[in-house]
């Protein structure tokens, strides 16, 4: 019993446990507020708040077309709601707060004479063979 009390307490099953618990209640969000403000705002500006009468019969089967019309604006504005309202200000956030990198310490440096890249320790040039005083730090010749 213990072994099980410690899988359920380790930190990424209780992190995924709180993750969809807040991404179910966020889908509600989102599709309350698909429903309830963008579906009423097409409907006002295209006259028709709902298509699922559209349909054809074809030899006694019925192709109920509007409702997967329905369906399809709804995914439409779901993702278009998560994009703009989450996606877009949670990269800004993250773009914001991210620290540009550090660079690198120089492995390499500018022979004097030929400009040619060679290692900082290099006593000699290996394109034109002249003798460099070797470096043991970053700063350059």
């Amino acid at each position: 019993m213990s072994g099980f009390k410690q899988f359920l307490l380790r930190g990424n099953v209780v992190d995924l446990a709180v993750g969809v618990v807040v991404g179910a209640a966020f889908g509600t969000v989102v599709t309350a507020f698909v429903k309830d403000l963008l579906t009423p705002l097409i409907a006002a500006v295209v006259k028709r708040p709902d298509f699922s009468a559209f349909s054809i019969e074809v030899n006694g089967s019925k192709f109920l077309y509007g409702d997967f019309i329905n369906a399809l604006i709804s995914f439409l504005l779901v993702a278009a709601a998560v994009y703009y309202f989450v996606v877009l200000p949670i990269n800004a956030l993250v773009n914001r707060v991210k620290k540009a990198p550090v660079p690198a310490d120089p492995t390499t440096r500018k022979c004097p004479e030929c400009l040619s890249e060679i290692p900082l320790a290099a006593k000699r040039c290996s394109f034109c063979t002249s003798t460099v005083v070797p470096q043991t730090t970053g700063a350059a010749v």
